[in-house]
């Protein structure tokens, strides 16, 4: 099969596109013929050799990725055979291996794809469908809601503008450029504005004639989110997943006491609830895309041209979830 590999840590050139063994599926595993692969913006920094929220930095030469979308077509000992020849879609956890024509991983993490949507949405749910899903239940929009999404364009962003629309609240989309800010208008904003234009809060606050913003889903930190955070009214919401506009690997943007929280890793898992908090959301994601209430923005690279989304995912010149076809 092809395959991405990264021999050495460093810039996005460093993802070669080479012919590898065929992996198999051991006992109670199943093998992927890769139709669609999530690019996630830790793995840019698990490239250049980061161990961001992982246990250890990945073993080299290593196939990078961790969401994948496909066709089962090999499966190990102990697995039910009804999984042959399914549609799936998987998060593959600690392990990578999503970038490449062939993925294994372990049965218990397969999805079946709801039959409307195709394979690259299905990795978009699964990865960005699922924090997005995550992030909500820390402050659910509705009625009443004004709230503010700096990173709208984004994967999570376009998801997060959808489900607050969708739940009656007025929202602010925030992107970078004018092709991003008419992505965002058309997604159903019901304000979409340039954060590189330095009056934009003013903007903001003649849109909303005096009310306040009662949550900021913040995906992006650094000055962007610090504007933003000005905007909320007492006893607001700082909910921050991602600090992009400071690099993933510096710390969050601290920003206002009593208001500002980290969402991600563990606190996210203990919100979600159930036996299996991952599948939790996971569920909850498909399902939202399946019944047509979310529609994933995607952005598709060949796999070949993996350092290409590498690059331009880390210039932030991507519109929503990036994905890998081979």
């Amino acid at each position: 099969m092809h395959a991405i590999r990264l021999h050495a840590f460093g810039p996005a050139e460093n993802l070669t596109f080479e012919q590898v063994e065929d992996p198999r599926p051991g006992p109670g595993q199943a093998r992927i013929a890769v139709a669609a692969a999530g690019v996630h913006l830790l793995d840019t920094a698990l490239r250049e050799g980061e161990r961001g929220p992982l246990p250890e930095r990945p073993a080299l030469p290593t196939v990078p990725g961790r969401e994948v979308a496909g066709v089962v077509d090999a499966l190990g000992g102990g697995v039910d055979a009804h999984w042959l020849g399914r549609r799936v879609v998987a998060h593959l956890g600690f392990a990578p291996g999503g970038y490449a024509e062939l993925a294994v991983t372990d049965a218990g993490r397969l999805h079946e794809i709801p039959e409307r949507l195709d394979f690259a949405a299905a990795v978009a749910m699964i990865g960005t469908g699922r924090t997005a899903m995550g992030i909500v239940r820390f402050a659910e929009p509705g009625l009443g809601t004004v709230a503010v999404v700096p990173a709208a364009a984004g994967g999570i962003g376009t998801l997060l503008v959808q489900y607050a629309k969708n739940a009656g609240a007025t929202v602010i989309g925030l992107a970078g450029g004018p092709e991003k800010v008419a992505r965002v208008a058309a997604n159903g904003a019901d304000l979409a504005v340039d954060y590189r234009d330095p009056d934009w809060p003013a903007k903001v606050r003649a849109h909303l004639g005096g009310t306040p913003a009662t949550v900021v889903f913040d995906g992006v930190g650094g000055d962007v989110a610090r504007e933003a955070v000005a905007l909320l009214g007492p006893g607001g919401r700082h909910l921050v997943f991602g600090w992009s506009a400071e690099g993933i690997r510096g710390g969050g943007p601290h920003l206002v006491d009593g208001v500002s929280e980290q969402v991600l890793g563990p606190a996210m898992m203990r919100r979600a609830g159930g036996p299996d908090p991952v599948r939790t959301l996971d569920l909850r994601a498909l399902t939202e895309a399946a019944e047509g209430r979310l529609t994933p923005a995607v952005q598709r690279f060949p796999l070949a041209e993996a350092a290409a989304a590498h690059r331009a995912l880390e210039n932030r010149e991507t519109t929503g979830k990036v994905v890998l076809e081979p």
